[in-house]
C-alpha cells in the first residue's frame, strides 16, 4: 500500500471522475470508494471471526453502498485519503488475529463457510484486482 497510495493521489481530480478505459460503469472514485466499502465490511468480518471464533453475517449491495457512500461528489484527494486510513487500520487488525482465530468458519450470505484465513486472502485479492483497474 505504500506505493499505491502516491500512485493514486498522483492521478488527480480529472482523471478520478473518469471510468478507467471509458465506457459505462463505475467512476475511479466510486470504484476506489468500492474498496472503502469493502473494508468497513471486512473490518467487522475480520473482528467478529476473530473474538468469537466464528462469523455469519450478510453480504452487501456494492452498488448500493456506492450510490450511498456520494463518492462520486468527493473530491479524489478525499476518497484516497479515506481508502488509505482504513486499509491501514485494517492491516493493524489483521496483523493481531491470533494465529488459532484465523482457522474460524465464516459464512458470508448464502454462501458456503470459509476460514477467516480464506476471507482475508480473498479480500486482499478483491483490492489488488480493483487496485490494477483503477491504476490501469
Amino acid at each position: 500500500m505504500s506505493e499505491t497510495e502516491p500512485k493514486l493521489q498522483a492521478m488527480g481530480e480529472q482523471s478520478g471522475a473518469q471510468r478507467p478505459g471509458g465506457g459505462e460503469g463505475w467512476s475511479r472514485k466510486q470504484e476506489l470508494g468500492h474498496l472503502i466499502d469493502s473494508a468497513v465490511n471486512n473490518r467487522a468480518r475480520f473482528i467478529n471471526a476473530a473474538l468469537a471464533g466464528e462469523y455469519a453475517g450478510p453480504s452487501y449491495d456494492g452498488d448500493g453502498w456506492v450510490s450511498l457512500g456520494g463518492y462520486r461528489e468527493m473530491s479524489w484527494a478525499e476518497v484516497v485519503a479515506l481508502w488509505a486510513a482504513l486499509n491501514r487500520a485494517l492491516a493493524v487488525v489483521v496483523g493481531r488475529i491470533p494465529d488459532e482465530r484465523r482457522p474460524a468458519p465464516c459464512r458470508i450470505g448464502g454462501g458456503e463457510p470459509v476460514t477467516l484465513e480464506f476471507v482475508i486472502a480473498d479480500y486482499i485479492d478483491h483490492m489488488q484486482q480493483h487496485l490494477d483497474h483503477i491504476l490501469g
